[in-house]
């Protein structure tokens, strides 16, 4: 297919299948350094919460409560066990140390590739996240 002119696109939102609004929340906020952007009721027990890097750059998660089983089974898997979501950084060492400190569980030691350093850390439900940052 030929595209005539050019498309600005980005991907804005991801959506997350989580247990339970609050602990999300308090995980990315508290532990990982997300800033909370948005947290709207939608009735019935429904809630729009977006979150994101306090940088503000790149995608931002849209916290998705499970239901019914079938969302149920795929929290902490929804990228089948691989890394699902990649988190830049300007200084790895620094945001590694501060996440360690806070509790972030990581699931293997830092080490320095030819795309940049990085570190596999897990979220509150075993989702794997790599923290990176790329080389210039």
């Amino acid at each position: 297919m030929v595209i005539h002119g050019v498309m600005s696109q980005s991907i804005a939102t991801i959506a997350l299948v989580v247990k339970d609004y609050d602990e999300a929340i308090a995980f990315y906020r508290d532990k990982v350094g997300f800033a909370l952007l948005a947290d709207t009721a939608l009735g019935e027990g429904r809630r729009w919460v977006l979150m994101g890097p306090s940088g503000g750059q790149g995608a931002r998660l849209l916290l998705a409560r499970a239901e019914g089983a079938s969302q149920q089974a795929c929290i902490g898997n929804q990228a089948g066990g691989r890394v699902m979501l990649f988190l830049h950084t300007d200084d790895f060492r620094r945001d590694h140390q501060s996440m360690l400190e806070r509790g972030v569980v990581f699931v293997e030691a830092p080490r320095h590739e030819p795309y940049g350093s990085v570190a596999v850390f897990s979220d509150l439900y075993g989702n794997k996240w790599d923290l990176i940052e790329p080389k210039s």
